[in-house]
């Protein structure tokens, strides 16, 4: 499977912290992938990066087969929507959504007006007199009716109720199925995205923890249950994330080396479950919890371009 974006051997410093430390991945063309860890972890700075907003201290980024930094080409390809979205004092909601419609080449009229109108967005009303919930349903706006072929929402759902929430994921993997292309999805939510990712990418202190398919994520990993000794007997032959024990019972979510018969388990005495992904990935983090001292640089400075768009109606 090709790559739409790629980063190789990347490291961020920003004095003396390290947010990203020889970081390797790729995206895949169509695909939905969740970016996921803990606040400081890197995940935004990846994020910018792939957004030509930053340029590495060491390493190569690559999307869509070129240098993302100050390339209009790519970035014109490139939409990205920032957990604190700043628009100009002027815009209303229609001027954002029209500044970013003259920006993106494959910007989709009629989705934007299905969606304002799924999200009851008021379009005369300033932006900046919006709820948090609303100024964030019109960065999903823009996000998915950009149609960018790497599209990159970061805790997009600020403010969004349940149900917002659970419209901006239908809507999402509605539009994707007709109109594939490579999303990245940053967030806490993680079991309320977890049904949607193709792929996961887990960064913790800067460093990759885990880059693996969501299938056989989901199939790797098990919440065990039993006797302290079957357990133990068990641990020894593949990977234990963590272990919880209580008189002679113990709970442990371990990562499978090789296949295990359910009935064997059984048999041991055993009970197992598949962990859900954010079980995992908390497990996972607190493993490299020394590493991940590291602090990650502020989100936003004020030298930064906000998103592709605002250059526009510069």
């Amino acid at each position: 499977m090709t790559a739409a974006a790629t980063l190789t051997d990347v490291s961020m410093r920003y004095r003396e912290h390290a947010a990203l430390d020889g970081v390797t991945a790729s995206f895949a063309t169509d695909g939905i992938t969740g970016l996921l860890g803990r606040n400081g972890a890197g995940k935004t700075t990846l994020m910018q990066l792939l957004t030509g907003h930053r340029v590495p201290t060491s390493g190569s980024v690559r999307v869509l087969g070129a240098d993302p930094f100050e390339n209009d080409a790519v970035l014109r390809q490139v939409c990205f929507v920032k957990e604190s979205q700043r628009y100009p004092d002027q815009f209303r909601v229609r001027d954002a959504l029209a500044a970013a419609a003259s920006v993106f080449p494959a910007w989709d009229e009629d989705l934007a007006r299905s969606l304002v109108a799924d999200f009851d967005l008021p379009a005369r009303r300033s932006v900046r007199k919006l709820s948090r919930g609303m100024v964030s349903a019109v960065g999903i706006t823009i996000g998915l009716a950009s149609r960018a072929p790497l599209t990159l929402f970061d805790e997009p759902y600020l403010g969004l109720d349940a149900v917002a929430r659970q419209l901006f994921y239908d809507r999402l993997i509605a539009d994707y199925a007709e109109n594939p292309r490579t999303i990245v999805l940053s967030t806490h939510l993680i079991e309320e995205i977890s049904g949607l990712l193709e792929h996961v990418l887990l960064i913790d202190g800067g460093r990759v923890v885990l880059d693996d398919d969501a299938d056989s994520l989901r199939a790797s990993a098990l919440t065990v249950t039993g006797r302290t000794d079957a357990v133990a007997t068990l641990a020894s032959e593949h990977e234990v994330l963590t272990t919880e024990s209580l008189g002679g019972s113990s709970r442990a979510i371990v990562r499978l080396r090789r296949p295990v018969d359910r009935e064997d388990l059984a048999a041991a005495g055993l009970t197992a479950e598949p962990t859900p992904l954010q079980q995992l990935v908390v497990a996972l983090s607190s493993r490299s919890a020394p590493a991940s001292r590291r602090a990650e640089a502020p989100a936003d400075r004020p030298s930064d371009d906000d998103h592709a768009f605002q250059e526009a109606t510069r």
